[in-house]
């Protein structure tokens, strides 16, 4: 069999992942994963390298430019491995599959890009690691010398390759056993959350904000797990407060944050967010939008409103594609260097500004300090606004405001004539989920009726060409969706469309919001609660996960439980409520183990504990009254606004029923605690009233 197709290059040209598209030309063989690429390693017996990675990432760059593009390493690759590429964001499943297993192999955390080696006709790993370098450095072997390391090990060492699999193999079924259900366990949720709560004060940097050590993550899962409790408690828990405002000022503050163009990158690496890793992510930022949304909800801060309206403008003028979904990720390199398009030097500064206006830049993000990236400078504001503004002498009348607007425009016009990062088009159904969520509460919070429309679009992109056949799908470009929905995809867009339906009610959201709740408990439930990453007829790898654990974003369960349960109270319809708490029973047990891992599940625990509250607006749209329902910071609250004249087939059940009576021009609220509504409420102080 050619490997190789007529026209010479690999077998990745015809791909649609524009990380896959990074290395068509690469010398190495490389082939996709499926069936064809795996039956050629069975036929010739040869070991797989399997190289997970996506197009953002810098030092999947660095071991391409280093090793896959270099004609000598290429031979190796091809002389001793069938080799296969991956876009860890188009197949999720086989990461997380292979992450999971490099972490029982090193005992270290993975990351990207990652390297396995497979054994050909079971596809467990025998080795694997991350970055290997071309030459001896780091600590780490050379790239081409552990080729052939591997591959001897392979052929010489088949006895103990086969049983170190089979250890693998038994770890990997053992890793979903526990059933608290089966067991008869009580569920113990108060002390696994008030654990969490201990954890998280444990780890969390008092000075700069953020949790553990570098590289620093945003966190979005811990942070809003903090921000529910301190509501939940009454507002006396002023330490998680504190925390989550100090996070999420120093983030603001950061160089993990664009200055400029808003937008936030992937991670900090430094513990006081100066520097970051200047990828920025659709996950991320559709996360972190959210986060400050709900921090505006309990009162005014211009630093946040700011971060929000750049923010969006960034996700609306850069990552919206024509089609009106948004696209994956920004790189972190431009020219081949990374930061290249985002760092400064302070003359470059100094020649584009007036005298104040360099005064309050250079005050502002400590140009007069030692630089701090590679001889120039992030962008970092090294102290608080007040605090330089009262520190700097300008003429008389100066507003120091309309002067950094001034001066910001200037240098991002300076910016614009750079080569910009590359783009990774592709777009994915789980993240798009994440920003229109994120884009949709900041549209509610800061009275932005055009951020819920560009919410809403990208909806309608999603439902329109997203979903074929009656599935949904998890990626899309140019024309062609591919790979099957996984359960993020699910749950994200479900969440989303709860939220876009909070925003405004549209009977098409309602109708795709049960469409996905239906098919997502058909296709993804398991037995004994909780939902498997893979739907029941995916390709079956060698571990089917049922995630719990947060990663860089809130796991899978923990979201679609969430959304299955506001579904579920607004529709009164006990299949989603199960389906719920059967996530929370079952996942118990790990969240006993690491809860501070598992905020997400937490949140969702915490908001089963208080009582739910569901406020539905049935009539003409009247702002005052959905003012009133939505004013301050109410996680276990969902306000509905419902026109008379949504269809009947998507508007709860109960409320033609109640609303039989009603004046056709007249606004009604009913107040639902579970399962139990409120007599109509017609006056707008009654409602205030019950409210309070």
């Amino acid at each position: 069999m050619d490997i190789l197709d007529p026209s010479g290059r690999n077998q990745l040209g015809d791909e649609t992942s524009p990380y896959l598209l990074q290395h068509k030309d690469n010398p190495v063989h490389w082939h996709p994963w499926g069936d064809a690429a795996l039956e050629h390693a069975r036929t010739n017996g040869k070991p797989i390298l399997l190289s997970i990675g996506y197009s953002a990432c810098h030092w999947c760059h660095v071991m391409a430019h280093e090793s896959f593009e270099d004609p000598a390493t290429a031979v190796v690759m091809n002389e001793l491995f069938v080799n296969i590429k991956v876009d860890r964001e188009e197949r999720p499943d086989i990461d997380k599959t292979y992450q999971l297993a490099h972490q029982l192999l090193t005992q270290k955390s993975g990351g990207w890009p990652l390297t396995v080696f497979l054994d050909p006709q079971t596809h467990v790993p025998f080795f694997a690691g991350t970055y290997f370098p071309k030459t001896a450095s780091y600590q780490l072997p050379g790239f081409a010398d552990l080729l052939r390391r591997v591959s001897e090990a392979f052929t010489t060492q088949s006895d103990e390759l086969q049983e170190q699999g089979t250890k693998i193999r038994q770890v990997l079924d053992s890793l979903q056993d526990v059933n608290p259900a089966a067991q008869g366990k009580t569920v113990d949720y108060p002390n696994i959350i008030s654990a969490a709560r201990e954890q998280l004060t444990g780890q969390y940097d008092a000075t700069s904000g953020g949790f553990g050590q570098t590289p620093k993550f945003p966190n979005t899962t811990l942070v809003e797990f903090l921000f529910e409790q301190w509501s939940y408690s009454d507002k006396r828990d002023r330490e998680a407060l504190e925390m989550v405002m100090t996070t999420l000022t120093q983030i603001a503050r950061g160089g993990i944050y664009d200055q400029l163009g808003g937008g936030f990158c992937r991670y900090a690496t430094d513990k006081a967010w100066m520097v970051p890793h200047f990828e920025k992510m659709l996950y991320d930022n559709g996360a972190l939008l959210s986060l400050y949304a709900n921090a505006l909800r309990i009162g005014p801060d211009q630093l946040f409103e700011d971060v929000v309206t750049d923010t969006v403008d960034w996700l609306t003028k850069t990552m919206a594609s024509p089609e009106g979904g948004f696209y994956a990720a920004q790189d972190a390199d431009s020219d081949g260097e990374e930061g290249k398009y985002y760092v400064w030097k302070k003359q470059a500064v100094k020649r584009l500004l007036t005298e104040d206006e360099y005064l309050l830049v250079e005050t502002l993000f400590g140009l007069d300090k030692p630089a701090n990236f590679e001889g120039k400078w992030n962008l970092h504001r090294r102290e608080s606004w007040r605090s330089v503004t009262e520190r700097i002498i300008l003429e008389d009348g100066v507003n120091p405001r309309e002067l950094w607007l001034g001066a910001k425009q200037k240098l991002l016009q300076e910016r614009a004539e750079r080569t910009p990062p590359a783009l990774d088009d592709k777009i994915l159904a789980s993240w798009n989920g994440l920003a229109i969520d994120g884009l949709a509460n900041a549209g509610m919070a800061m009275g932005r009726p055009d951020w819920i429309a560009q919410a809403q679009s990208a909806m309608d992109f999603v439902r329109t060409y997203m979903m074929q056949g009656g599935r949904l799908y998890a990626t899309w470009k140019a024309g062609t969706a591919k790979h099957q929905a996984y359960l993020d995809d699910y749950a994200y867009c479900l969440r989303a469309l709860v939220t876009l339906l909070q925003a405004e009610w549209r009977d098409q959201d309602i109708a795709f919001a049960i469409e996905l709740a239906d098919s997502v408990i058909e296709l993804f439930s398991a037995e004994n609660g909780g939902f498997y990453f893979t739907a029941h007829d995916h390709e079956q790898l060698i571990h089917r996960a049922m995630p719990t654990v947060d990663e860089t974003i809130a796991s899978g369960n923990s979201v679609l439980g969430a959304a299955l349960t506001d579904l579920g109270h607004l529709l009164a319809d006990l299949r989603y409520l199960e389906a719920a708490s059967g996530i929370l029973r079952w996942a118990a047990p790990f969240a006993e183990r690491y809860p501070a891992g598992h905020c997400s599940l937490l949140t969702l625990a915490a908001r089963h504990t208080e009582d739910q509250q569901q406020i539905v607006l049935h009539g003409p749209t009247d702002p005052d009254w959905i003012a009133a329902c939505r004013e301050g910071f109410k996680p276990n609250r969902r306000v509905f606004a419902i026109s008379h004249n949504s269809k009947i087939s998507t508007v709860p059940a109960y409320l033609p029923r109640m609303v039989s009576a009603e004046k056709r021009d007249q606004v009604t609220a009913y107040i639902c605690t579970g399962m139990s509504c409120s007599a109509p409420i017609t006056s707008l102080d009654e409602l205030r009233e019950q409210l309070r």
